[in-house]
């Protein structure tokens, strides 16, 4: 089923030289991420902090290096016909563009989620007081065997972990961490967020909301620009670094020192890095509600 077309105005028309430096550019900056993580996967090895960048979010690694122009942009020269290949792709006045762009039903309810989404989280004020507890409560009471990243020890042990949890409480909002929860830990959270209640418990304060404008901006595709892709791809390993490190892992030997959020001091360090994330997102976030406001508004005939 097809709703209405995205209304596409405004072109702006890229030179050959100039569109083929940004397409290099983008190539380049990804496959510091997906370089090693290619060869890793060829040697069966396994990163505790970095593989859950291409496994939990499923944007390919082929997929993020692929450049491409976003909607309103018109691509010059006679090798923008490759482009013709891809989806959406056709030719204008003055080159290759994404034209006559018809959105599925799916596609136009996707993004009006999203534009709710993302405006409920931009509206509401950081909230800082979390200490990346979600990590903690993955391991909860579980054995070694069971332990998620089995090959990485827990910096405080089993016990010392579980009387983490116990003693300072989780105050987890988003559900695509609280779902990993393990059975004990998740009545100890103090919110209990659901996929229903998605809309009203996120906020920009939380790592994993900021990590996940990667996942809108890949599902947007054809119509986000690499560049915001990979911004948002960036960001996103980034706090995943910065995560993991907070988390009762001891990850030193995968040069990741530990953020000892069992302290006062490296509670700080976490509310600190927080306050940090939420405003680097800001604009990321700000211009996803832009597309995701093109794509769920249909064009007028």
């Amino acid at each position: 089923m097809k709703s209405g077309g995205m209304k596409l105005t405004g072109m702006n028309v890229l030179a050959e030289e100039e569109w083929q430096a940004r397409e290099t550019a983008h190539l380049t900056r990804m496959r510091q991420w997906t370089g090693p993580h290619t060869e890793r996967r060829a040697r069966g090895e396994k990163h505790p902090v970095l593989d859950f960048l291409f496994s939990y979010y499923s944007h390919k690694p082929s997929h993020l290096e692929r450049w491409q122009p976003g909607a309103g942009v018109v691509l010059a020269g006679t090798s923008a016909r490759r482009f013709l290949d891809r989806r959406g792709f056709g030719e204008v006045t003055g080159g290759v563009a994404l034209v006559d762009v018809e959105l599925t039903a799916a596609r136009a309810k996707s993004a009006g989620f999203l534009v709710k989404l993302l405006r409920a989280t931009a509206s509401r004020p950081p909230r800082l007081s979390c200490f990346g507890l979600h990590e903690w409560a993955m391991v909860y009471r579980e054995s070694a065997e069971q332990v998620r990243h089995a090959q990485v020890p827990l910096r405080l042990g089993s016990a010392g972990t579980d009387e983490v949890v116990e003693s300072m409480g989780v105050r987890c909002g988003h559900f695509d961490a609280f779902r990993f929860f393990t059975e004990p830990a998740r009545p100890r959270n103090e919110l209990q967020p659901t996929r229903v209640t998605q809309i009203d418990f996120e906020q920009p304060g939380c790592l994993h909301a900021n990590m996940d404008l990667f996942k809108w901006a890949y599902k947007l595709d054809p119509f986000v620009p690499a560049e915001l892709i990979g911004d948002c791809f960036a960001l996103a390993a980034e706090i995943r670094a910065f995560d993991m490190r907070a988390s009762p892992y001891d990850l030193a030997d995968y040069g990741y020192p530990a953020v000892r959020i069992e302290t006062p001091a490296g509670r700080a360090d976490y509310a600190r890095a927080q306050a940090e994330f939420a405003q680097r997102a800001a604009p990321l976030r700000e211009r996803l509600i832009a597309i995701c406001e093109q794509l769920s508004t249909p064009a007028v005939p």
